[in-house]
């Protein structure tokens, strides 16, 4: 009964963990573009770092059939994108200003932040 217990809390503890307090690596954009790999319930990379003033282009390949990966809303600056499968879609976000800017599927199950300093 108590190894029972005890692996309940270990998987209540990754649960939060997971959800609540892992931040993934922020990868920083190269030349302005930086393609998003949409593949096994993520967006790789999902923290993106980018210049305040300055346009960027993200480049998005979805390989998750999914139908949740289907589209990629931007709700901070109004964007909201069909994804096809195996097929890069281009999207040209405007200049930002700084701030922390949430993008996802329909559902929120696919989240990422664009970071913007």
């Amino acid at each position: 009964m108590v190894i029972v217990n005890i692996a309940g809390l270990g998987l209540i503890l990754l649960i939060v963990w997971w959800f609540w307090l892992y931040k993934p690596k922020e990868v920083e954009l190269v030349d302005g573009a930086i393609n998003v790999i949409v593949e096994n319930g993520t967006y790789q990379p999902s923290r993106i770092k980018l210049t305040a003033g300055e346009s960027a282009t993200l480049q998005f390949l979805r390989k998750d059939s999914n139908p949740c990966a289907g589209t990629v809303l931007f709700p901070g600056i109004e964007i909201s994108e069909e994804l096809p499968i195996d097929t890069i879609k281009t999207i040209i976000l405007p200049v930002l200003t700084k701030g922390e800017y949430e993008f996802n599927c329909q559902m929120k199950m696919y989240r990422g932040t664009l970071l913007v300093e």
